[in-house]
């Protein structure tokens, strides 16, 4: 895990846009320090909550995901194909709620933001997700755009699981 590189991010980090974030977020911190909140919870509460949406929601859509393009089963796949989009458009949701609930540990902890390569995955991630989730709307007009969707859905999905191996080292870096 050591192996990847968050020099791309620590640039990222130097741009006002860190500043402009920690701004954000500096009132919401202030009342979650005022809270006087478990250290455990502010810690392990964001990796607890995104560990549930990425293997309950993404696996489980990734198995439906699966289940559209090889199942025989014509009921299989209709519950399915109305099942699949839902709980992968929740998790995209949870997911970029959830890197609020990251951000605010870190700061919260007094540890820098975008300055590691759990955040480099994370903003990769939830980038693909993005251009993941406009490839249906264009399956019609390019039928080819499946496998496409399907190869970039289990990539991002490898993406997430080491996301969350670099997310574990970050947590107990501190």
């Amino acid at each position: 895990m050591y192996s990847v590189s968050p020099l791309p991010l620590l640039f990222f980090a130097a741009l006002p846009v860190a500043k402009t974030v920690q701004s954000l977020f500096g009132p919401f911190v202030e009342i979650i320090k005022a809270l006087n909140l478990p250290n455990w919870l502010v810690h392990w509460g964001h990796p607890g909550n995104m560990a549930v949406v990425l293997f309950a929601m993404g696996g489980y859509g990734t198995y439906l995901g699966f289940r559209i393009r090889f199942s025989d089963d014509v009921e299989e796949k209709a519950m399915a194909k109305d099942l699949h989009p839902k709980l992968l458009a929740g998790m995209f949701f949870f997911f970029a709620l959830g890197a609020t609930g990251g951000v605010t540990s870190l700061l919260t902890s007094d540890k820098p933001i975008f300055e590691s390569p759990h955040a480099v995955t994370g903003l990769v991630g939830l980038s693909l997700l993005t251009i993941q989730t406009v490839l249906p709307a264009l399956f019609e007009g390019n039928p080819g755009l499946r496998n496409i969707h399907g190869l970039l859905g289990s990539g991002i999905m490898a993406l997430f699981l080491v996301h969350a191996a670099l997310g574990l080292q970050l947590g107990l870096s501190y």
